[in-house]
């Protein structure tokens, strides 16, 4: 299987096979390249997890014939309908199981049969029956909904009290129904997540971040790769589809300075061999240790450049073979449907800007289906070697930056807007500044706490981070 056909796990029968792909892709026939494989460009790819969540949709309300809000009389069930015809359109991958809640006791016999859902929608049509207390307290992770007008009263006082307990609620009281499909998009996220595998690629005994703590959270596998495996991929991977590699991404960028054309077939022969190694794990995210395994000469090339490529195409690939920021990028994935981009931070308070620097970057920033924005292809800065991407990225632009830890149970969380990529020698080859949104002084003031890197992505990703929190159990830190 090539790449580009993208990876497809046995364990998920849902998930288009290579002839489906390729058949299903069949109108996109003028895409195609290299002999009949999908083109370079990415236009035509597969989910890479299908995960499928089952969540109890339940609607409280009292007997229509009492008098509360939204009155008496009122057509909850009309209501109820359209509603639950609403979301299965809007969310066609997730499985709803509609019921009727009127009081404490039907929830409490309600959250008894919980064990084959993945979570609750509570839609709060009416007042009061004391169900959104029982079914926040179940240890379930739900999303409350209030039905405006009618379910107001309740869902305050549930969701307050909810929050106080540092239960897995999430909430939306908003005019705007997409807000309540984003909503339900975070439990899909969740459930990719249970069904994700990461390949870790490095010989330290220690992972960087705790792969348990990520395991026991999120129920992600991760497999450590060694890089004498690597090194067997690697020797292994075709070298004139390598070379092919080479060539598109040569003639694509809007130059090439330091690297000679060898130091970019070494990139496509690196990416061929992470894919290999991606395959036969089932994996849907890498990380590879690349400084010390560089440095120790116990690799041949940078993934760098076949990063780039992973995470244009919807996959992972993440640098220094850290965990968390893995973590962040393949949730937003999920999530979000657009690249992460992790960087180390340089301030200047004198403008009030963040510079995110890194010698990886995507050039396709708003997601598999964006445009592409021009690169440079450039050596790896602190060694001058390889070859790395330069991703001249879009400005004026809102950014969301985040880091997810496991171990603290933590989201970190600012957002900034892009105003230049810097160029300047020193430090890494992509430097994006973004004006602060919030106290820069505060953002500089606690770095050493909550690690190293961030990961940025194109968008105003908050409210969607924060009911993913939420209904994970994670403190939403706002740093700036």
């Amino acid at each position: 299987m090539n790449p580009q056909e993208h990876l497809v796990r046995a364990s998920q029968p849902c998930c288009v096979g290579r002839r489906e792909f390729i058949a299903g892709c069949a109108a996109c026939a003028s895409m195609f390249a290299l002999g009949g494989r999908p083109s370079f460009a990415g236009e035509c790819r597969a989910e890479i997890c299908c995960a499928r969540p089952r969540l109890r949709l339940v609607f409280t309300h009292i007997p229509p014939d009492l008098p509360t809000w939204p009155y008496v009389g009122y057509d909850y069930d009309g209501r109820k309908t359209e509603l639950t015809a609403k979301l299965q359109e809007a969310c066609p991958t997730v499985e709803f199981l509609p019921v009727t809640v009127q009081n404490r006791t039907e929830a409490e016999n309600l959250v008894k049969t919980q064990d084959d859902i993945d979570g609750y929608v509570v839609y709060m049509l009416g007042l009061w029956t004391d169900a959104p207390q029982v079914i926040g307290a179940s240890g379930k992770p739900a999303l409350f909904v209030d039905d405006l007008y009618g379910g107001s009263g309740e869902f305050l006082v549930a969701y307050s009290a909810a929050k106080r307990n540092k239960q897995r609620v999430a909430c939306v009281s908003s005019s705007r129904f997409e807000d309540v499909v984003q909503g339900v998009k975070c439990f899909e996220c969740i459930k990719k997540l249970q069904s994700s595998v990461i390949v870790d690629v490095t010989d330290q005994e220690k992972l960087r971040g705790s792969a348990d703590a990520i395991r026991e959270l999120f129920g992600i596998k991760i497999h450590q790769v060694k890089s004498p495996e690597m090194n067997a991929a690697y020797e292994k991977a075709d070298r004139e589809e390598a070379a092919k590699w080479a060539k598109f991404w040569t003639r694509k960028a809007r130059k090439v300075v330091e690297p000679t054309p060898e130091d970019v077939e070494k990139s496509g022969i690196f990416y061929l061999a992470m894919w290999d190694i991606m395959q036969q794990y089932g994996a849907q995210a890498i990380a590879v240790d690349c400084l010390g395994l560089f440095y120790g000469g116990k690799l041949s090339a940078y993934p760098c450049m076949g990063f780039t490529q992973l995470n244009n195409d919807g996959y992972v690939g993440a640098c220094e073979g850290d965990l968390p920021s893995t973590l962040t990028m393949l949730t937003m994935t999920y999530l979000a449907g657009v690249p992460g981009y992790i960087s180390d931070p340089v301030i200047d308070t004198s403008k009030n800007q963040i510079i995110y620097a890194h010698c990886v970057a995507p050039t396709k920033v708003f997601g598999p289906d964006g445009k592409n924005n021009p690169y440079h292809i450039r050596s790896h800065s602190e060694d001058r070697k390889g070859a790395c991407v330069r991703s001249l990225m879009p400005l004026g632009e809102t950014v969301t930056t985040l880091e997810i830890s496991a171990v603290r149970k933590e989201i970190s969380f600012h957002q900034a807007v892009t105003v230049e990529n810097i160029d300047e020698d020193k430090a890494c080859r992509n430097k994006l500044a973004a004006e602060v949104k919030g106290d820069i002084n505060k953002l500089l003031s606690e770095w050493d706490r909550r690690g190293w890197h961030r990961v940025t992505f194109y968008g105003d990703h908050k409210s969607s981070a924060r009911m993913f929190s939420s209904l994970m159990g994670l403190e939403f830190v706002e740093e700036a």
